[in-house]
């Protein structure tokens, strides 16, 4: 019989292994020598102590989730008790029972893990819910629905949570973009109202602005146009294809009208720019009046060029300016003058002073309802000629006043 620490072979080639409770037959091994048969079932127990040790180290590193531990420790283990192998077959299934606590200490672990992870769950999914309420209380209507589907898909990466609140959380959370949804599509449905409106609106402005494109009636038209832009602005945005199109036809119109009176205007200045080159001699023969010496022959001089620079008639716009302020000026000069000489004259010419008061008065009502006949034709460059001569004739009679306010005191 040979034997060793953990088994023997008998002389008819039995092999047997040692345990706990006595000897068990592992198998017979009657084609070689008994060190031979030995050999091969030692061999068979040095694959399970290989198989037990991978095993152990699995468990203990984490790799298997407890569950799928607890089913290869079993499988295991059963291999071990009924293996026909020879060594230490108590050791190896003490090992495999000693992951027992390693298992339940995983199992608490992850157990708090899950708990954790559930809570973090819990308070972001709680916080998703709380901007989707945030955002369906709002009117954020471009950026509110592309906030929401990411919300959802962030909601969808959360664990879940358990049952009662995971449902709670996301009735709300539905509940807040069935809310969101249902405004949104009221605004817009709203907005469609107010842009067909707006298309109505401006369509009738553009045919009105189409209808006053040819006219030559340059004052009352262009308020008219004016009238127009303010309507255009006030109505809102119609749909945008439409709205680009209508202002299209719109501005066309305008540049039409506004294009044939510059081209109007430009032709008066050219017919006018005669008129400017008598009203510059006449500004010279004016000019050269000052400095004064003599207020009386200067007034008749003055009298007799304002006479003729009336009956030269217009200037082009951009010369208007720049004129009448020079002829203005030698004007003024020559009245300062005058008045300084009625301070120092007769009180008995007082009479003068009224009359000239009173012809200022009723030139000044005659300028003022031709004004006011040129506001309400909408001549504008009547009235710019009026409002200036108004001024020149209010600015007179100023004078007159102090002057004959003097006299009188």
């Amino acid at each position: 019989m040979t034997s060793t620490e953990w088994g023997r072979v008998d002389d008819d080639g039995t092999v047997y292994v040692k345990t706990v409770d006595g000897e068990r037959a592992v198998g017979q091994y009657p084609a070689g020598t008994p060190e031979e048969a030995l050999k091969f079932y030692t061999d068979r127990y040095a694959s399970l102590e290989t198989e037990v040790s991978l095993l152990d180290q699995r468990v203990r590193s984490g790799v298997l989730s407890p569950e799928e531990a607890t089913e290869s420790i079993k499988t295991v283990r059963a291999q071990v008790v009924d293996a026909n192998a020879v060594g230490d077959l108590a050791a190896l299934v003490a090992r495999l029972d000693s992951l027992g606590p390693v298992l339940a200490q995983q199992r608490s672990a992850r157990k708090a893990e899950k708990a954790q992870k559930a809570a973090e769950s819990k308070a972001e999914k709680e916080k998703l819910v709380s901007e989707a309420e945030k955002i369906a209380a709002g009117t954020d209507w471009r950026h509110g629905a592309n906030r929401l589907r990411e919300i959802l898909d962030q909601w969808k990466a959360l664990p879940r949570i358990d049952r009662a609140s995971d449902d709670a959380l996301w009735k709300r959370f539905s509940s807040a973009r069935t809310t969101y949804t249902r405004h949104r599509k009221a605004h817009f449905a709203e907005q469609d109202e107010k842009r067909e409106a707006a298309r109505v609106i401006k369509l009738r402005l553009v045919k009105e602005a189409e209808s006053l494109s040819g006219s030559t009636d340059w004052g009352p038209t262009a308020g008219r146009y004016r009238d127009l832009m303010r309507e255009w602005k006030a109505a809102g945005p119609a749909p945008k294809e439409i709205d680009d199109e209508l202002w299209k036809r719109f501005r066309g119109a305008q540049d039409e009208f506004f294009g044939a009176r510059d081209a109007a205007n430009a032709a008066l200045d050219a017919e006018f720019a005669a008129n400017a080159e008598v009203k510059e001699k006449l500004l010279a023969e004016a000019e050269a009046l000052l400095p004064v010496t003599d207020v009386e022959a200067a007034k008749r001089a003055f009298r007799d060029i304002a006479d003729r620079w009336d009956a030269a008639g217009k200037v082009p716009r951009d010369r208007m300016k720049d004129l009448e302020g020079r002829i203005r000026k030698v004007e003024t000069t020559i009245r300062g003058l005058e008045e300084e000489k009625w301070q120092k004259t007769d009180p008995e010419k007082s009479a003068r002073a009224d009359d000239m008061v009173s012809k200022l008065e009723r030139a000044i009502a005659e300028i003022q309802s031709d004004l006011d006949q040129a506001r309400a034709s909408g001549n504008e460059k009547k009235i710019k000629e009026l409002e200036e001569n108004l001024a020149s004739r209010q600015s007179f009679l100023d004078m007159a006043k102090r002057a004959s306010a003097d006299y009188s005191s």
